[in-house]
């Protein structure tokens, strides 16, 4: 059973116009989403109880928080992110940020929201 197929970038959109992921991929093992926020924006703080995540910065600088510390990414950056562990993502700087994000293994609901640090 053939399992490959192609997509293109452009026949999907960001979760909220401008920003937030664009997944490529859904299922059934993983996800793959372009994620893009401008300046200032920023996501819920979160975790996964069972799916580990990363990001992989292709344009621009972004903080990741994990477990309190920050993380200040630029383009060629990749973060890991294990479950468990509360990540929050904000990008502070003056140009758009676009990262790879990749979710694994897939669960359909797996994520808890927290407060977002300070910082």
């Amino acid at each position: 059973m053939a399992e490959s197929f192609v997509v293109n970038e452009n026949d999907f959109e960001y979760r909220f116009g401008d920003s937030g992921p664009k997944y490529l991929m859904k299922g059934p093992r993983m996800n793959f989403a372009l994620v893009q926020f401008q300046p200032g924006q920023d996501f819920q703080a979160h975790y996964h109880n069972v799916m580990e995540e990363n990001f992989f910065v292709l344009e621009g600088q972004v903080d990741v928080v994990v477990d309190g510390v920050v993380h200040s990414l630029k383009e060629g950056d990749l973060i890991h992110v294990g479950p468990g562990e509360v990540h929050y993502v904000k990008n502070a700087y003056d140009k758009p940020v676009k990262m790879v994000s990749t979710l694994a293994p897939y669960q359909e609901v797996d994520k808890v929201e927290v407060e977002n640090p300070v910082y």
